[in-house]
């Protein structure tokens, strides 16, 4: 496939949908500093706004999870604290982020799943299928990070409106479902002439606005069908209703809001959809500028690393022996290589990789094993995929924060102290 367009996430310009969807949570302000004062600022913001986070009981719907693991934004937007990623992969359900561009459906969708419809266009022979149909006509399961396209916009000094997400809009999860190659085979083929695969949401829209002002509908390459499925389970699990289900595109390598939950229509089309999501929301956009059809959207995910432990929110870390861990994605490719820095990126040593290589579009856990003298430290890490991309030190300056994978606004500083 090819190298990655910039990924972005929605803003609007509706002033009913913003009032719709406003939440409580508070702004957090990152650093406009360089070097190791930007990184210490907005690590000292993230600590801010986790301890505010903290107050926030989860929504109902998504009662079920470890409210310990995660920091509630808003009832739409749950991230899961650098702590929770463990050192085993998989992200547990019950850790994994939450971002819903609209509220969740009401549970009842997922009372009697098998009855769940979806409609197929674009395609030689149109038809709708109900899950139960679905389920016999092909499996397959995909290993792939599901990640929010402004995960790391709180590292932004721009201070961008919209959630301040620091690293834990992310998660590396187990999908299984039919093959959309699969789908449309059984129907005869895509329609000649179609240029995009077109998903569209079944959240409950507002009345009395215009629904492509706030319909989730996204239009990707049509090429993403070879690697897509329509998943109804998630880490062995029936698909949660927080999570999508019973039924949800996921397309391995893409961002988030192209992983359409509640999916109810699948369209094969000539023309990208002209719902706001698309046609103005997620685009990367030059700083001070609102989104537009000529800006770059939000389609694949970019190479990417980012360190879990030690972290300066955990308090001091003992002088001496130090295992530095974190996790690494190549968005479109697998990831080949880590490396380390301890010195804010000045030198760079190899890390490890641990635990099981799950395919190219899930994420690897790395480890490096250093010594570490009493005082402040900045350590870094980047990632290389395997086409030999590497993640870049600068993240791409856009109006919303969005797509940030340098690897020096994710670099973190710690304290090290004698025992």
């Amino acid at each position: 496939m090819t190298q990655s367009t910039k990924s972005q996430q929605i803003q609007t310009s509706n002033p009913a949908r913003r009032r719709w969807l406003a939440s409580g949570s508070a702004s957090v302000a990152a650093a406009g500093l360089a070097g190791f004062q930007h990184n210490a600022m907005a690590q000292a913001a993230a600590s801010a706004a986790t301890a505010s986070a903290a107050a926030k009981p989860l929504p109902p719907y998504v009662g079920w999870k470890d409210g310990s693991a995660l920091i509630v934004h808003s009832s739409g937007t749950i991230e899961t604290r650098r702590s929770s990623f463990g050192t085993s992969v998989i992200t547990p359900a019950e850790h994994l982020y939450v971002r819903n561009n609209l509220p969740a459906p009401d549970a009842a969708i997922v009372a009697n799943r098998d009855a769940w419809e979806l409609q197929i266009e674009g395609v030689k022979r149109p038809a709708t299928l109900n899950l139960k149909q679905l389920k016999r006509l092909g499996l397959e399961t995909v290993t792939a990070v599901l990640q929010c396209s402004g995960n790391g916009r709180g590292l932004f000094p721009s201070k961008p409106s919209g959630t301040p997400w620091q690293i834990g809009a992310a998660g590396c999860v187990v999908w299984s479902g039919v093959p959309v190659r699969e789908l449309i085979a059984a129907l005869g083929g895509v329609a000649d002439g179609m240029v995009y695969l077109t998903g569209t949401g079944g959240e409950r829209l507002p009345e009395g606005i215009d629904p492509k002002s706030v319909m989730v509908e996204r239009s990707v390459p049509i090429k993403a069908l070879q690697e897509a499925i329509l998943a109804w389970e998630m880490n062995g699990a029936p698909l949660p209703l927080a999570h999508g289900g019973p039924l949800r595109l996921i397309i391995p390598g893409y961002t988030g809001v192209n992983n359409i939950k509640y999916i109810k229509r699948l369209a094969f089309t000539t023309e990208q959809t002209e719902a706001n999501i698309q046609k103005h929301g997620y685009r990367i956009s030059p700083p001070g500028q609102k989104g537009d059809p000529t800006h770059p959207s939000v389609w694949e995910m970019n190479v990417k690393s980012w360190i879990n432990s030690p972290a300066p929110e955990a308090g001091d870390v003992p002088v001496g022996d130090t295992l530095i861990k974190g996790v690494a994605f190549g968005g479109m490719h697998a990831v080949k290589s880590v490396e380390v820095s301890v010195d804010g990126g000045n030198t760079w040593k190899a890390a490890r990789f641990v635990g099981p290589d799950m395919g190219q579009y899930a994420w690897r856990q790395f480890v490096f094993a250093v010594r570490l003298n009493a005082g402040s430290h900045n350590i870094a890490c980047r990632a290389t995929d395997s086409q030999g991309q590497v993640q870049p030190e600068a993240r791409v300056e856009n109006s919303g924060g969005y797509n940030n994978n340098s690897w020096k606004d994710h670099a973190l500083q710690i304290n090290v102290v004698a025992a």
